[in-house]
């Protein structure tokens, strides 16, 4: 962050201290033996004593822990601001109310509305709370378009040139639904739509399920599982239409990903996604686990090009404000406040 010096704390030998090493970025690793560690929370007092720092923000729930407990049982003085990114209610439990109400915490920054309000009503002060949605890199698609596409996606996974492409991009996990994203390519083409579908995620824990449901459909031929792909950017622009049926979502990073290359976006009404895909205006909308209405906001959103490119325009004006530099000013002024 621009003017700010930052020191990330994480577990030794994580993905996050090899990526913050391959950019340099000051890192403190330590040995994680246990979520309650006091080792870890005395580690956080020392470094922050002696090397002056101001504030201490925790990104996940055993961040925010060690910093409780090196609040609370080590003394350490400063302003902590907790990022709360998931999208179920904080647990019933002495440590969760203890740590969440804490006098050591200054602000708790939810990434959408939704966050904040399923929240509220555990928090003691709800004016620690914040909206501060969370942000993607435009860089990362600056060059994307569909004037861009390379037809890599059809090429690797042999799609017939006159099919539409439909993706959702999400790890598969309950609570992306893809249940119903089987379904909805079902219904689609049992009507006769000419699609091929792409599930673009990694095991989220329901992988077998899902490929076992797309047997039983007998649609293998027409619903790909791509796993993982860490190429975004290049296949995106390709793809016809996101297609995001999830039934909980915290935000759902992967429309912004949509908008900014230009794809449309058919979701659901769950969670912070309403936030960002406007019903009638940035996007279509449908109720959590409604295959029929999807598909049908499908045919229409691929079928009916001025309501496309309506929804494309708004979408590319919509998407800057949920850029990663804006997320940066709105965090930055959060510290300069406390």
């Amino acid at each position: 962050m621009k003017g700010v010096q930052q020191v990330v704390f994480c577990p030794v030998c994580s993905a996050l201290e090899a990526h913050c090493q391959k950019l340099g970025i000051p890192v403190l690793s330590f040995r994680k033996r246990f979520n309650l560690d006091p080792n870890a929370a005395f580690q956080i007092k020392r470094f922050c004593e002696k090397n002056g720092v101001t504030h201490l923000h925790a990104h996940d729930s055993p961040a925010h822990t060690f910093a409780f407990l090196s609040a609370s049982f080590f003394g350490l003085a400063l302003p902590l601001i907790v990022h709360r990114r998931v999208d179920f209610p904080i647990a019933k439990n002495l440590l969760s109310s203890w740590k969440y109400n804490s006098t050591a915490v200054s602000r708790i920054i939810c990434v959408s509305g939704f966050i904040r309000q399923l929240i509220e009503p555990d928090i003691q002060q709800p004016s620690k709370l914040v909206t501060v949605h969370s942000g993607i890199d435009l860089q990362r698609f600056e060059q994307a378009g569909k004037s861009l596409k390379t037809n890599c996606l059809r090429s690797e996974y042999q799609v017939p040139p006159h099919h539409f492409l439909i993706a959702n991009i999400a790890a598969i996990a309950p609570h992306k639904d893809y249940f119903t994203f089987v379904k909805t390519a079902e219904k689609l083409i049992q009507d006769g739509f000419p699609a091929t579908f792409l599930a673009i995620g990694g095991d989220g824990g329901e992988l077998a399920q899902i490929r076992q449901f797309i047997k039983e459909k007998k649609l293998e031929d027409r619903i790909i599982l791509t796993g993982f792909r860490s190429d975004l950017e290049q296949v995106l622009p390709e793809i016809d239409l996101l297609l995001f049926t999830s039934k909980t979502e915290g935000l759902g990073t992967s429309l912004l990903d949509a908008f900014a290359c230009g794809v449309p976006v058919v979701a659901t009404n769950a969670g912070g996604i309403p936030e960002i895909v406007e019903a009638g205006v940035t996007g279509l909308v449908c109720e959590v686990g409604d295959a029929a209405c999807l598909a049908m906001a499908v045919q229409k959103l691929l079928t009916d090009n001025d309501l496309r490119n309506k929804l494309l325009e708004n979408a590319k004006r919509r998407v800057p404000y949920f850029s990663k530099a804006e997320m940066a000013a709105a965090i930055l002024e959060i510290y300069r406040q406390t």
